[in-house]
């Protein structure tokens, strides 16, 4: 319980007082209702797991299923919407904003939920689906979709999520959306070039044939 409430301070600058991260942050009650009900799953209390689990669910807006395994110094930012599937694995040091979903692709039976690194950080609205291991030290756009593994050290954007290798930054430090390149502006970019050059080479046989 310290713990969580460390994480939470150390990576949220609103974070006031230890009363009010207890008493109003949801991310904190979900991870209580989690780990009650990882508790009776263990205990075969399947059902009562289950129960509890979809109490937290109710109560905070966050769905982690108990089967799910969560490393040290979770930290879920606001949480609204936020869905982790049984198979789930995430290590230490993950930061996860509201609206994420860890699931499946309803197609794989037995572990058919990510696996997620050290020192993640998945922005608001991502999804990651299927059995795929998203590596150590990386950091995941808002709204991205990811449906292949992610390297170490990576940044990743876009739908479908797409990789730029970036090393050096701080694992624990908030996602910044808009410092996060953008491929589609970038392919744009690269067609509008094209199009003005052939625009001046159109521009010069037009001239040549005059003569």
């Amino acid at each position: 319980m310290i713990r969580d409430i460390k994480a939470i301070f150390e990576r949220d600058p609103a974070a006031r007082s230890v009363l009010e991260v207890v008493l109003t942050y949801s991310g904190l009650h979900a991870l209580w209702f989690y780990r009650l009900a990882r508790f009776f799953l263990k205990a075969r209390l399947l059902l009562l797991a289950r129960l509890t689990s979809q109490l937290g669910r109710f109560i905070t807006g966050i769905e982690i299923h108990p089967g799910a395994k969560l490393g040290n110094n979770f930290f879920i930012d606001h949480g609204m919407g936020v869905v982790i599937g049984e198979t789930t694995e995430i290590g230490d040091n993950v930061t996860i904003y509201q609206g994420v979903t860890l699931g499946g692709t309803g197609k794989e039976k037995g572990k058919r939920h990510p696996t997620i690194g050290h020192n993640v950080v998945i922005g608001a609205g991502a999804k990651i689906l299927g059995n795929i291991r998203i590596g150590n030290n990386v950091k995941i756009g808002a709204n991205a979709v990811i449906l292949k593994s992610v390297p170490d050290d990576s940044t990743v954007v876009g739908v479908p999520g797409e990789v730029v290798r970036i090393k050096g930054y701080n694992p624990l430090e908030l996602v910044q959306t808009a410092d996060l390149p953008d491929p589609v502006m970038e392919k744009i970019e690269e067609m509008q070039k094209e199009i003005e050059e052939f625009r001046t080479q159109c521009q010069r046989w037009r001239k040549e044939c005059g003569k």
